[in-house]
């Protein structure tokens, strides 16, 4: 899903240099609220080695805007439609290696069908998880996906939770 390529680069110093950059679409990562929860996915991650418990989220498809992204993704991973969406920002996940940037969102006033849409390689379950127990236990071995404790930053930010 990315590119690697090698890159001429000038610093602010002026200093040039070549550097192996990975070219990726940008990505999405959506915050489902229901009441004093989160609804969170378990999904296999095959870097880790691992399952994983994060928000949902991934890849925004070509043409499509992030907000769009954002309800697909939340629809295909959980089933739910967001009856609100709000934008909490965008980060790049490594600027020293990557050129693409992740959006993230909160979804609440949640439909909850319960139907999901997955690709034929994803493995993802879904759960309600409460909010103090998503805030202790992330960065442990259980959720160790750095940019979801990202997103709980930016979430806590805005809602002050």
């Amino acid at each position: 899903m990315f590119t690697v390529t090698e890159r001429e680069s000038t610093g602010p110093n002026g200093q040039k240099g070549r550097f192996i950059v990975n070219e990726a679409p940008d990505w999405v990562t959506v915050i489902p609220v229901v009441g004093d929860s989160f609804l969170m996915v378990r999904q296999w991650r095959h870097g880790e080695r691992a399952l994983s418990v994060e928000f949902p989220g991934g890849v925004i498809d070509k043409g499509e805007d992030p907000e769009t992204g954002a309800r697909r993704e939340l629809k295909e991973e959980t089933g739910a439609e967001a009856g609100k969406l709000t934008y909490l920002g965008r980060m790049n996940p490594n600027p020293a290696l990557f050129s693409n940037h992740t959006h993230f969102y909160c979804a609440e006033d949640l439909k909850l069908t319960g139907e999901q849409s997955l690709d034929s390689d994803e493995f993802v379950s879904y759960m309600k998880i409460p909010k103090k127990e998503v805030f202790a236990k992330m960065g442990s071995p259980e959720y160790p996906h750095a940019l979801m404790a990202a997103a709980l930053c930016l979430y806590r930010e805005k809602f002050g939770e």
